[in-house]
């Protein structure tokens, strides 16, 4: 019974494995819709949808997973935290992957336009996709301080997006361009859901810190 039950428990590590990595490959291919020239990223939206699309797939696939492991194997202590944590990873990693398809539909609208050229969202991009790739890792190594460090790094994403917050205040401010003005309220979107991916990177680290102490941590325990 318990050979099966590791068996089982192997496949779910193997699943957000793979769910982490299609997060990852989202957010990535919204950065390139974002950042790409108008020729070059034309037609790359449809990849990120589809990734959203495989995500929310595997988000139901592992549910499925971990309600037969809870109701067949009925686990206890740390193995009840590993399954009750990776219901809760796969929420973050869905929201992630929405996120992504987000940005992606909206840079539809704004690509062409150079306006956004001195703002810091290539910044923003880089950093939430640090935080997504060092999360997902923190799950595959079981690596406490890595997940840490990644809920402390939260702290430079919130930052940027500030930075770029009052660029694109300032920008509304001057711009004469409706057109103009208008892609500067889509690049603020943008932002906002790069910050958010960010926060969502920040709950799958917390969750990791939980499946494997037992304790709940946030930002503000200072740890």
């Amino acid at each position: 019974m318990r050979n099966r039950f590791d068996e089982q428990l192997a496949q779910l590590n193997t699943e957000l494995i793979t769910m982490g990595a299609l997060c990852e490959e989202a957010i990535g291919g919204a950065s390139c819709c974002l950042l790409s020239s108008e020729e070059d990223g034309a037609g790359n939206e449809a990849e990120v949808f589809a990734i959203d699309r495989q995500i929310d797939q595997k988000e139901r696939d592992i549910e499925n997973l971990c309600m037969r492991l809870l109701l067949q194997q009925q686990p206890v202590a740390r193995d009840l935290r590993m399954i009750s944590s990776a219901l809760k990873i796969i929420s973050d990693m869905e929201r992630i992957g929405d996120q992504a398809a987000d940005i992606a539909e909206i840079t539809v609208f704004i690509r062409g336009n150079r306006i956004g050229s001195s703002l810091h969202l290539a910044d923003m991009a880089k950093a939430t996709i640090k935080m997504v790739t060092d999360s997902v890792d923190s799950f595959v190594k079981k690596d406490i301080e890595l997940a840490r460090r990644v809920i402390e790094y939260d702290d430079n994403v919130d930052a940027l997006f500030l930075k770029v917050k009052r660029e694109l205040i300032d920008g509304v401010r001057a711009e004469q361009n409706d057109d103009d003005a208008e892609a500067l309220i889509d690049m603020l979107m943008i932002a906002k859901y790069f910050e958010r991916i960010g926060d969502h990177a920040e709950n799958i680290a917390e969750w990791v810190i939980y499946s494997i102490t037992g304790e709940h941590v946030s930002e503000g325990d200072g740890f």
